[in-house]
């Protein structure tokens, strides 16, 4: 059975990397129907649409998408994050990203005196509510009596399910612990419902799993000079996007840092990632490593059940990573093409 699956391959070295993550997932044998969406800056400049209705309906009906990375200095802020990004994820109920952030042998880390032993945790962040939910407004926009609130929504029902998903993934890692992080002693209305429902489910259904907690600052803290205190950490949907893309520098920088935007109850498709963004600067250049857009290849097949493929996908973009020179940029000694086929190899 072939898996239906759409690619977004979108702006700046998206469609490069995409290109090369594709092909190495045709080299796992693996077979997919593929069906490409227009969707991005260039879709946007030229008829002013960002997810028409017709685009999303036809992206219900698959199994995973895979999306290379949007954006553009030509299109103004929030145009695309809310239209596009956003919106897939609340449409599709992606409510859980998650970042796995792993220090791979060989590569090197600005944190000294660490190595891959010490930085090998899941970020699972809440990815439907909080702050991102859109809820606020502004009143007498530019006076002086400008008035503007960001609310933040959380509820049982949204936490709960991103805290019971989080204690699967750590039940089923060896070490069995999860650390929840927030601001419970400012954020004191969200961050006691967070609180309660962690406690309820690690008490009630999960006592096999180790619970600890952190204020959000201090995790920021610990993860640089303590990296290795954590296994799986679950946190909101602020709080998650600024810890992982910290995650990310720590294990090599945003040209390994892979994602997925899940629906676990899969009544949708999943949307699986890098993180990097779409850098303008270097497209077409060859400069983009594709690692990240390989390693998300290799989430999504792990989500589809395709696990030794999903193995050997990670296996050989880490054994590609000891051949390069650099993990970024000119520093690779290879092509963007180049990198791809040496994953390919490695298979």
């Amino acid at each position: 059975m072939a898996y239906k699956l759409g690619v977004i391959a979108g702006d700046g070295i998206g469609p490069e990397v995409v290109g090369e993550a594709l092909k190495v997932l045709d080299a796992t044998g693996v077979a997919t129907e593929r069906t490409p969406f227009n969707l991005g800056a260039e879709r946007y400049l030229e008829t002013g649409e960002v997810l028409p209705e017709g685009d999303l309906d036809d992206l219900r009906r698959l199994d995973a998408v895979l999306l290379g990375a949007v954006g553009d200095p030509r299109v103004p802020p929030g145009v695309l994050e809310r239209g596009l990004l956003l919106k897939l994820r609340f449409e599709l109920d992606l409510y859980v990203n998650l970042r796995p952030v792993k220090l791979h042998p060989g590569v090197p880390t600005p944190l000294a005196g660490k190595d891959a032993d010490d930085i090998d945790m899941i970020v699972v962040r809440e990815n439907t509510e909080g702050l991102y939910s859109g809820a606020g407004g502004v009143q007498a926009r530019g006076t002086l009596g400008e008035v503007a609130l960001q609310e933040s929504i959380n509820t049982r029902h949204g936490v709960e399910r991103v805290l019971r998903y989080a204690f699967e993934r750590a039940n089923a890692r060896p070490r069995k612990k999860l650390t929840m992080v927030h601001k419970t002693n400012v954020l004191t209305h969200a961050g006691d419902l967070w609180m309660r429902t962690f406690d309820e489910l690690g008490a009630m259904q999960y006592p096999n799993v180790g619970r600890d907690y952190s204020h959000v600052d201090a995790a920021c803290l610990y993860f640089v000079t303590q990296p290795e205190r954590f296994d799986v950490v679950v946190t909101d949907n602020l709080f998650g996007d600024i810890l992982t893309d910290l995650g990310a520098a720590i294990a090599g920088g945003m040209g390994l840092a892979a994602s997925g935007n899940l629906n676990p109850s899969r009544t949708g498709p999943s949307i699986f990632e890098p993180v990097h963004g779409s850098a303008p600067d270097i497209a077409g250049k060859g400069w983009a490593n594709p690692i990240a857009c390989i390693l998300s290849v290799a989430l999504m097949l792990e989500h589809l059940g395709e696990t030794e493929a999903a193995q050997r996908v990670e296996q050989a973009a880490v054994a590609t990573l000891g051949k390069l020179g650099g993990t970024a940029g000119e520093a690779m000694g290879y092509t963007t093409q180049q990198v791809g086929d040496l994953v390919v190899e490695a298979l």
